[in-house]
């Protein structure tokens, strides 16, 4: 079995040249006349809708639609946070825990979450992004005093390591792989490998471990959750400088499965392929979550809706300080305060705040055309870069028909540019009778404007043809069994960790506050997941209470 690995390297000249169904075919990544829906034009028996982040007054004010100015005096808050998705909600959190009550949460969104948000469809709850938590370990102690709360963390070991309910643990079998429309449980293509093969994957496996055990000259680990308390020595930056296909290269790692499974790591964690992908972001992903004196990484956290689980906590945590369809669309310094202001969605109408401080948990890319100041900075965001995703969610009526495996939680193809599904009923035991599957796929082009092209370019059902095409290759019976097919269009889905961004000097210098402004967000750490986004949450919020006395417990 030597099938080719999946990546993206088209250029954006070559992909619009392609037709309406050679791009859906090419996505798909079958042949054309392999493409579900084409069969003389017949349409789908079911239906859905194709859904966006709200971006609407964001888009008139671009071209060129001005909101009235707010009436009378602004309010009046010790904090006024940006964003709530999970950084801005850990930020809230967080000044809760350190005696600050008084803040308000502004969010683009009529419901908080960003990408970690979740759906729900009669008993089914389902994610639409973000899905899972390795548990994490004891140094991580705000997100181990968070899972507490929400006591996913029932106790400690003798040496005070977390230990997690087994109701929150992924259920086993947790993932399987399809290959030739063959399922086998785990994630390594291990069908006809050979001795060498095997050997790379283990001398990869002792290499991982190596690295999860290293330390830099000041004790730090090597690779760290949350990466702030890594080191950044110049070992570990000199790996940044380099992507992750070189360091395979480099060590000798030219196994073609070995390597299949290093850049599904990539897809999934970061939307990258292995050789857009930072070889520091690509160790990242196989080290840092083994323990300081383990061999296999941290068990996985999940639920039915995914991480919308903690959104829906630290939502009810804020109340009615959570004020949603908020477009901030200004934050300036004045004297002693900022003022903030903000068009709601519904209504047009304007809104001010004047806070001590400001915690800016939006993307980057936001931050020149709101904050006031930025110019003046001297900031740039060249090298930030967000990837482009799409999300589906099907309701089947029942489960496809199975051999040899039964469907997992996590359910992957290996000739596919999609990264599977996961299955939302998997956690509560429902093993048969009606489900809703998660599809994701990342779109992989160099440029990801191109990305984000492709998904403005595609309707419902063009991305009904993608998603039924790429599932049928391990289901035959799929397109029988979907009852409804709703599909989300990330156009900036995740930061994506290129090669040189995470120590380059604009993301360390993104992390600094502008005046009485900090900044959080995953995308400050270089790599979009929940513990860095948490992290950098929590930190904003430390450095407010910190920098203010006012806001001191």
């Amino acid at each position: 079995m030597e099938k080719r690995r999946v990546t993206s390297r088209r250029t954006a000249e070559s992909k619009h040249r392609l037709g309406r169904r050679e791009m859906l075919a090419y996505l798909a990544g079958v042949p054309l006349l392999g493409l579900a829906g084409c069969d003389g034009g017949r349409a789908f028996s079911f239906s859905g809708d194709l859904l966006n982040p709200n971006y609407s007054v964001a888009h008139r004010l671009r071209d060129g639609w001005r909101p009235p100015p707010p009436e009378g005096d602004p309010g009046g808050r010790r904090v006024v946070i940006v964003g709530g998705g999970i950084a801005g909600l850990a930020a809230a959190w967080q000044l809760s825990r350190r005696g600050v009550e008084d803040f308000v949460v502004l969010e683009l969104e009529d419901r908080p979450g960003g990408t970690a948000i979740s759906g729900q469809d009669g008993e089914f709850r389902f994610p639409w992004g973000a899905h899972y938590i390795p548990a994490p370990m004891k140094e991580n102690r705000d997100l181990v005093a968070l899972l507490e709360e929400m006591d996913v963390i029932v106790g400690r070991t003798t040496d005070g390591e977390p230990v997690v309910g087994e109701a929150f643990l992924c259920r086993d079998p947790s993932e399987r792989l399809c290959v030739d429309g063959r399922w086998h449980y785990g994630l390594y293509p291990d069908q006809d490998a050979t001795e060498s093969d095997l050997r790379q994957l283990e001398r990869f496996q002792q290499k991982m471990i190596e690295l999860a055990h290293g330390r830099d000259d000041r004790g730090r680990r090597l690779f760290a959750i949350p990466m702030a308390t890594g080191s950044d020595s110049a070992k570990v930056r000199a790996l940044d400088r380099q992507s992750m296909a070189q360091w395979m290269t480099d060590n000798g790692f030219d196994s073609p499965r070995l390597r299949w499974l290093a850049d599904y790591a990539c897809r999934d964690d970061y939307g990258l392929t292995l050789e857009q992908t930072s070889a520091w972001a690509g160790l990242f992903y196989f080290t840092s979550r083994i323990p300081a004196e383990g061999t296999e990484s941290q068990p996985v956290i999940t639920w039915p809706e995914g991480n919308g689980r903690v959104v829906r906590h630290l939502a009810e945590h804020c109340g009615d300080r959570l004020i949603g369809g908020q477009t901030v669309v200004k934050v300036q310094n004045q004297g002693e305060g900022v003022r903030v202001e903000a068009v709601d969605n519904a209504m047009l109408a304007s809104v001010a705040y004047v806070a001590d401080r400001v915690i800016f948990a939006a993307p980057q890319f936001v931050a020149p055309h709101v904050v006031a100041d930025w110019n003046a900075s001297g900031r740039s965001i060249n090298s930030f870069h967000y990837g482009g995703w799409v999300v589906a969610n099907l309701r089947l009526s029942q489960r496809p028909s199975e051999r040899l495996t039964e469907m997992c939680w996590d359910n992957v193809f290996f000739d596919s540019r999609s990264l599977g599904y996961v299955t939302s009923t998997h956690q509560v035991g429902l093993d048969h009778g009606p489900t809703v599957i998660t599809w994701y796929q990342p779109l992989l082009d160099d440029d990801p404007r191109v990305s984000r092209a492709e998904l403005m370019r595609l309707d419902w059902s063009d991305w009904a043809r993608v998603i039924v095409s790429d599932l049928r290759k391990g289901h035959p019976d799929i397109e029988s069994l979907i009852e409804r097919l709703e599909v989300m269009r990330w156009g900036h889905a995740m930061i994506q960790p290129r090669v040189g961004f995470v120590f380059g000097a604009e993301r360390e210098q993104a992390a600094k506050p502008i005046g009485r402004v900090h900044f959080a967000g995953t995308d400050l750490s270089g790599i979009a997941l929940l513990e860095e986004a948490f992290s950098r949450g929590v930190s904003a919020a430390n450095a407010v209470v910190q920098a203010d006395p006012k806001s001191r417990a």
